[in-house]
């Protein structure tokens, strides 16, 4: 662990425990001092930090040392900013940006998310939403893109194998600890992802996940990704709030057209009427997001026929020929 000293780290492991993610005010503070002089200010009963006795009461039962130790046992780490490996792209999220996160996996962040796509959908996912979330995982993780989403079920699970399946890396991003298997039937998928990629969170080990905590971290998907490519999402969903956090930051978002009978894909279409992007491929992806005039995509055609190239008055003259019999 190395570009940021130690007190440092445990100082930003403590704020992980004393603070929800994306607490703007303890943002606004680690931009004017070192995270030790935060922790410091928010033990001091004279704290002229609004609310500071509401993060003393957490602040009193912080063992960041076992936290750290605790990480450590199942193959994780705490990164801060400053490490090689954390993900400078965060910074755009200004007050809210996450002060360290917790990783568990072989691959490297901040490598991992500098050709990376999120992929993100409905958790009560239809059979064709979950079909083509896990084509599109597969063929971007084929193409050499990392698929980031959140490990829930339906769209982000689909996501989440079909990027394995092609033995790509994906990226979970959750709400709990890192080594919290939430939902629970997703134990095996994150053993998985940890085996090839990356499991992420801004919440230290054995940390519950709340309701609160899996909007927020939709924040931190959008923003160590290229771009945000929204499969199904009905007009209350999740994966919405993931797309506003892209374009909020300027990244693109992306959207994947269904039937238009399907209540599930009702907040794509007002995506797309509002000015998201259309695609039907990891192809189009690449094209929206990788690098101009380099990550083109094939333009789809329909069979050629051998008279498309006549000119008018020979077709006009062939079709006055009359057919050979069999």
């Amino acid at each position: 662990m190395g570009g940021v000293i130690d007190e440092e780290r445990l100082a930003r492991a403590v704020l992980s425990r004393a603070a929800e993610p994306g607490d703007r005010r303890i943002g606004r503070l680690l931009a004017t001092m070192p995270a030790v002089e935060v922790v410091a200010l928010l033990r001091d009963p004279a704290s002229p930090v609004p609310h500071a006795d509401r993060y003393a009461v957490r602040l009193a039962t912080v063992e960041p040392e076992a936290d750290l130790a605790r990480v450590a046992e199942v193959g994780g780490r705490l990164i801060v900013p400053g490490d090689l490996e954390w993900p400078s792209q965060l910074d755009a999220l200004g007050d809210s940006a996450p002060w360290a996160l917790w990783v568990r996996g072989a691959a490297d962040l901040r490598f991992t998310a500098l050709r990376s796509a999120a992929v993100v959908g409905a958790r009560a996912a239809t059979a064709y939403g979950t079909h083509v979330a896990s084509v599109l995982g597969s063929d971007l993780a084929s193409a050499g893109w990392s698929v980031v989403s959140g490990g829930a079920f339906g769209i982000d699970a689909a996501a989440h194998t079909g990027a394995l399946a092609a033995h790509g890396i994906t990226v979970a991003v959750l709400a709990c600890g890192v080594d919290v298997a939430y939902p629970p039937r997703h134990d095996a998928l994150f053993a998985r992802i940890a085996a090839d990629g990356v499991l992420v969170s801004e919440v230290p080990p054995g940390a519950a996940p709340h309701r609160t905590r899996f909007l927020v971290r939709n924040r931190v998907i959008a923003a160590l990704t290229r771009g945000t490519v929204v499969v199904e999402a009905a007009l209350r969903s999740g994966a919405l709030s993931t797309a506003h956090e892209a374009l909020r930051l300027g990244r693109p978002v992306l959207g994947v057209p269904g039937p238009v009978t399907s209540a599930m894909s009702q907040g794509v279409h007002r995506l797309l009427r509002d000015g998201a992007l259309v695609v039907t491929s990891a192809a189009e992806v690449a094209e929206a997001l990788g690098e101009l005039g380099t990550d083109l995509a094939p333009r789809p055609s329909g069979p050629v026929d051998a008279r498309d190239g006549l000119d008018a008055l020979t077709a006009r003259v062939l079709d006055a020929v009359p057919a050979r019999p069999g």
